[in-house]
Parts: structure tokens; sequence; C-alpha cells
């Protein structure tokens, strides 16, 4: 028998920025793909993700760091919020990215 993947419950922090991101991509219709939208529900609804799903989350923030170079990605900016920043709250915001980062970090460490 196969032991059984630790998961990861996700920051109130994280789900937050996630729910947010839904309700923009719901009143303005932009800013996610498919795997985005998904993410995003799964996300604001706390429901664990395995390690993978953490890598996968560092490696679209990563990508995606030029995003916050756009305006509209602040609150007060024209056009805010952006597509870049619906999809960025999406994975979680910042808040995503630093619980990404931590628990990876941690999970390397045993």
């Amino acid at each position: 028998m196969a032991a059984k993947s630790k998961t990861f419950i996700p920051p109130a922090s994280v789900a937050k920025n996630a729910a947010r991101a839904l309700k923009w991509h719901k009143e303005i219709g932009s800013g996610m793909t498919r795997i985005g939208v998904r993410r995003a529900v799964q996300l604001s609804n706390r429901q664990p993700v395995s390690l993978q799903t953490l890598k996968r989350m560092r490696s679209y923030f990563e990508r995606h760091f030029v995003d916050m170079e756009a305006t509209g990605f602040y609150r007060g900016e024209k056009g805010y919020p952006s597509k870049g920043r619906i999809a960025w709250d999406a994975w979680g915001g910042m808040a995503g990215w630093d619980w990404a980062e931590r628990e990876i970090r941690k999970a390397g460490k045993k």
C-alpha cells in the first residue's frame, strides 16, 4: 500500500485573495484561464493541495511577477484590477507566493 502524500491547507489570506479573483472574474469576465478558475475555487474553499500543486503555484508566480509592473495591478491605478492582477490573485496573490515558497522550503528540509 502506498503512503498517503502530505497535503497543505491554504491559509485564510490565500483563500481571501482567490475569492476576490473569482468575484472580479464574475463581474469583469476576464483575467483567468480554466486552470486559474479551478485553482481559485480550490484555494478559496481552502481545499487541501499537494506539494506538486504548490510547486505549480511557485512556477506560475515566477513567470508572472512581470504582471506587477503593468498598469492596473495596484488599487488606485487606471484599469484596476488588470487581467494580470485578477489572475495573480486567483493563485493566492502574494500570500499564495509566500505560502508556496515556505511550504516547499520546509518539505525540502525533510
